[in-house]
């Protein structure tokens, strides 16, 4: 029997078990990291504004080279790479190490500069953690149950904004002071989760894979061999509908509280709590929708009734004045949403759409492109919302349709099948 149908037959036979959640769950903790500390600096941004009297164009520039865009990407694609050559655990365990040293600079910042330099370090690390969770949560998980394992790291992702959102909540009458115990509290997590994760054990897939790959004598996997035809397009594909996604998502997670103070004429309290809502309503669609559908049902009209919920739910922005009744009929189309949508499918998909020693290194090439893009958009989302809101709101709303008619041209059917049966057919 091949090391490959070993694998396949263990994982369709054994079932689901304790360590199998216990690895998805400490590898998709980048994401509540990740997430954490988007919105934690969302959150804060209006708590900057104030202090340090900063301009719209410095504003661009802490959105633009955080973690919610440029400094993710350039994490990722290298973090991606290294963990196709040198294992997912030496980049998911020692990473979280220096996202630690980053947040210091942001728990400490008197003046802008550090902030500045504190959400670029942050975004390194939390974009090369990125790939190397998704993979080993995609390569340690049962067949036909994947889906379900990668929708543990989304519901992570949304729990990391809950906490902080809540914190910040809790936290208000401290002002900044509340804003430094939020930001400590992530780098005691990713001091605490190194330690945790070093008991870990490496891919198994992916040991086979290099031992496979040794055998046959053939030079190591490189990052020219994920440019073929093939690549290319399963990365046009994710990347596309991925973009448009971000695009908006990365505007409403950073700066949804700051455009609710600004715009919508609510206080700090009311922001950060309507935001809050939105990612408990996000974590119960995905437990109750993605979880339990996406291993079992047709994936593309899962996307695609996804997609119409969120462009219904973006519009009612550009359609409607910014009350307290719309923002939160919003929150709660966008929040169903987005639980079984575009996030993560992108996960699922971009963990099943090329092989074992190139798996990361294309999430990383994507998630790079991504969010440097996110980044780009970044610098003029405050600009433009200041010369008039309906202008962004449709702006994000074409945004949404985009992805989602990529998305649904694209989608595999990949429902109920192992990494080796997918990957069999890359070949």
């Amino acid at each position: 029997m091949s090391v490959t149908t070993a694998i396949d037959t263990y994982s369709a036979d054994r079932g689901e078990q304790a360590d199998d959640w216990k690895n998805s769950i400490l590898a998709g903790l980048a994401n509540y990291i990740d997430a954490g500390s988007i919105v934690a600096g969302s959150a804060a941004l209006a708590l900057w504004v104030e202090t340090y009297r900063l301009s719209n164009d410095l504003v661009g520039m802490i959105g633009a080279f955080g973690p919610n865009a440029i400094s993710a990407g350039v994490g990722a694609f290298i973090g991606g790479r290294l963990c196709d050559l040198f294992g997912r655990k030496k980049i998911y365990q020692y990473d979280m190490l220096f996202y630690a040293f980053g947040m210091l600079w942001l728990i400490f910042a008197v003046n802008a500069w550090m902030i500045v330099l504190g959400f670029f370090l942050v975004g390194l690390a939390v974009g090369a953690d990125i790939p190397a969770s998704w993979s080993l949560i995609a390569e340690m998980a049962p067949k036909g149950a994947r889906g379900k394992h990668s929708g543990v790291a989304q519901v992570l992702w949304y729990l990391g904004p809950v906490v902080v959102l809540l914190m910040f909540l809790a936290l208000t009458p401290l002002g900044l002071l509340g804003a430094r115990i939020v930001f400590a509290h992530l780098a005691i997590l990713a001091v605490a989760l190194t330690f945790l994760r070093s008991k870990m054990q490496e891919s198994q897939r992916w040991l086979d894979a290099q031992a496979s790959e040794s055998a046959r004598a053939q030079p190591r996997v490189g990052l020219r061999d994920l440019f073929t035809r093939q690549h290319i397009r399963s990365m046009a594909f994710l990347a596309g509908m991925y973009v448009f996604w971000n695009l908006w998502a990365g505007t409403n997670g950073f700066f949804f509280p700051y455009i609710l103070r600004t715009v919508g004429d609510q206080s700090q309290a009311m922001s950060v709590a309507i935001q809050a809502g939105s990612f408990l309503i996000g974590m119960l669609s995905i437990w109750l929708i993605f979880m339990r559908w996406s291993d079992r049902v047709n994936q593309r009209m899962m996307f695609l009734v996804s997609a119409i919920i969120q462009v219904i739910g973006m519009s009612l922005l550009a359609l409607f004045p910014l009350t307290l009744t719309v923002a939160i009929i919003h929150v709660v189309l966008m929040a169903v949403g987005q639980g079984f949508g575009a996030q993560c499918f992108f996960q699922l998909w971009s963990s099943e759409m090329f092989p074992t020693l190139l798996r990361s290194t294309a999430q990383g090439v994507m998630f790079a492109i991504v969010r440097i893009l996110l980044g780009i958009w970044s610098f003029f989302v405050p600009v433009l919302t200041s010369t008039g809101f309906t202008t962004l709101a449709w702006t994000l709303t074409a945004f949404l349709l985009i992805s989602g008619i990529i998305g649904f041209w694209g989608a595999p059917r990949n429902e109920g099948k192992s990494l080796e049966e997918l990957e069999a057919g890359l070949a």
